[in-house]
Protein backbone atom coordinates (compact mmCIF):
# COMPACT_ATOMS: atom_id res chain seq x y z
CA UNK A 1 0.00 0.00 0.00
CA UNK A 2 1.39 3.37 -1.04
CA UNK A 3 1.51 5.79 1.85
CA UNK A 4 3.00 9.15 2.79
CA UNK A 5 3.28 10.12 6.45
CA UNK A 6 4.21 13.62 7.58
CA UNK A 7 5.63 14.43 11.00
CA UNK A 8 7.49 17.19 12.80
CA UNK A 9 4.80 19.81 13.13
CA UNK A 10 4.10 21.69 16.32
CA UNK A 11 3.88 25.05 18.04
CA UNK A 12 6.80 27.42 17.61
CA UNK A 13 7.40 31.08 18.34
CA UNK A 14 7.92 33.59 15.54
CA UNK A 15 11.50 33.42 14.34
CA UNK A 16 11.80 29.78 15.34
CA UNK A 17 12.46 26.67 13.28
CA UNK A 18 10.88 23.32 12.59
CA UNK A 19 11.81 20.39 10.37
CA UNK A 20 9.02 18.45 8.76
CA UNK A 21 9.51 14.90 7.52
CA UNK A 22 7.60 12.98 4.88
CA UNK A 23 8.22 9.25 4.93
CA UNK A 24 7.08 7.03 2.10
CA UNK A 25 6.13 3.38 2.16
CA UNK A 26 5.17 1.14 -0.71
CA UNK A 27 7.10 3.12 -3.31
CA UNK A 28 10.44 4.83 -3.85
CA UNK A 29 10.28 8.59 -3.34
CA UNK A 30 13.23 9.21 -5.65
CA UNK A 31 11.13 8.02 -8.60
CA UNK A 32 8.51 10.68 -8.00
CA UNK A 33 8.20 14.44 -7.95
CA UNK A 34 7.55 15.35 -4.32
CA UNK A 35 5.79 18.51 -3.26
CA UNK A 36 5.11 20.23 0.03
CA UNK A 37 1.82 22.08 0.32
CA UNK A 38 0.06 23.93 3.08
CA UNK A 39 -3.46 24.98 3.89
CA UNK A 40 -4.28 27.73 6.34
CA UNK A 41 -7.77 28.05 7.88
CA UNK A 42 -10.20 29.47 5.36
CA UNK A 43 -7.66 29.42 2.55
CA UNK A 44 -6.93 27.20 -0.42
CA UNK A 45 -4.14 24.67 -0.33
CA UNK A 46 -0.99 26.16 -1.85
CA UNK A 47 2.35 24.86 -3.03
CA UNK A 48 5.34 25.53 -0.79
CA UNK A 49 8.17 23.66 -2.50
CA UNK A 50 8.99 20.66 -4.63
CA UNK A 51 11.86 18.40 -5.57
CA UNK A 52 12.03 16.75 -8.95
CA UNK A 53 12.50 13.09 -9.75
CA UNK A 54 15.96 11.82 -8.94
CA UNK A 55 16.61 14.73 -6.62
CA UNK A 56 16.82 17.18 -9.47
CA UNK A 57 15.31 20.63 -9.55
CA UNK A 58 14.10 22.20 -6.33
CA UNK A 59 11.86 25.23 -6.26
CA UNK A 60 10.01 27.26 -3.66
CA UNK A 61 7.08 29.57 -3.41
CA UNK A 62 8.17 33.21 -3.21
CA UNK A 63 6.70 33.47 0.29
CA UNK A 64 9.19 30.93 1.69
CA UNK A 65 12.30 31.45 -0.45
CA UNK A 66 15.37 31.99 1.68
CA UNK A 67 13.65 30.57 4.77
CA UNK A 68 12.62 27.02 3.84
CA UNK A 69 14.86 24.27 2.49
CA UNK A 70 13.68 21.00 1.00
CA UNK A 71 15.88 17.91 0.91
CA UNK A 72 15.68 14.18 0.30
CA UNK A 73 17.30 11.20 2.04
CA UNK A 74 17.01 8.27 -0.37
CA UNK A 75 18.35 5.77 2.14
CA UNK A 76 15.45 6.62 4.47
CA UNK A 77 12.96 7.14 1.63
CA UNK A 78 12.11 10.44 3.27
CA UNK A 79 11.95 14.07 2.26
CA UNK A 80 12.33 16.98 4.63
CA UNK A 81 11.27 20.59 4.84
CA UNK A 82 13.52 22.68 7.05
CA UNK A 83 11.62 25.82 8.02
CA UNK A 84 13.54 28.72 9.55
CA UNK A 85 12.56 32.26 10.52
CA UNK A 86 8.97 31.16 10.85
CA UNK A 87 6.22 33.76 10.75
CA UNK A 88 2.64 33.66 12.02
CA UNK A 89 1.48 33.55 8.40
CA UNK A 90 3.24 30.20 8.02
CA UNK A 91 0.61 28.67 10.30
CA UNK A 92 -1.13 25.92 8.38
CA UNK A 93 -1.51 22.20 7.93
CA UNK A 94 1.44 21.02 5.87
CA UNK A 95 1.06 18.15 3.42
CA UNK A 96 3.48 16.23 1.27
CA UNK A 97 2.41 14.76 -2.03
CA UNK A 98 3.90 12.55 -4.74
CA UNK A 99 3.46 12.80 -8.48
CA UNK A 100 4.40 10.21 -11.11
CA UNK A 101 4.98 13.04 -13.56
CA UNK A 102 8.12 15.06 -14.17
CA UNK A 103 6.66 18.50 -13.58
CA UNK A 104 7.97 21.69 -15.13
CA UNK A 105 7.28 25.37 -14.85
CA UNK A 106 4.56 26.18 -12.34
CA UNK A 107 2.94 22.76 -12.66
CA UNK A 108 4.68 21.66 -9.48
CA UNK A 109 2.21 23.77 -7.51
CA UNK A 110 -0.92 22.36 -9.14
CA UNK A 111 -2.73 20.00 -6.78
CA UNK A 112 -4.23 17.98 -9.62
CA UNK A 113 -0.74 16.87 -10.75
CA UNK A 114 -0.22 14.82 -7.58
CA UNK A 115 -1.29 11.20 -7.17
CA UNK A 116 -0.68 10.53 -3.49
CA UNK A 117 -1.11 12.71 -0.41
CA UNK A 118 -0.20 12.44 3.23
CA UNK A 119 -2.57 13.22 6.07
CA UNK A 120 -0.86 16.47 7.02
CA UNK A 121 0.89 17.88 10.06
CA UNK A 122 -0.12 21.06 11.89
CA UNK A 123 2.35 23.93 12.15
CA UNK A 124 1.40 26.82 14.42
CA UNK A 125 3.58 29.91 14.70
CA UNK A 126 2.52 32.03 17.62
CA UNK A 127 3.93 33.82 20.63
Amino acid sequence: QLQLVESGGGLVQPGGSLRLSCAASGFTLDHYTIGWFRQAPGKEREGVSYIGKGGGRINYADSVKGRFTMSRDNAKNTVYLQMNSLKPEDTAIYYCAASRSALSGNAWSWLREYDYWGQGTQVTVSS
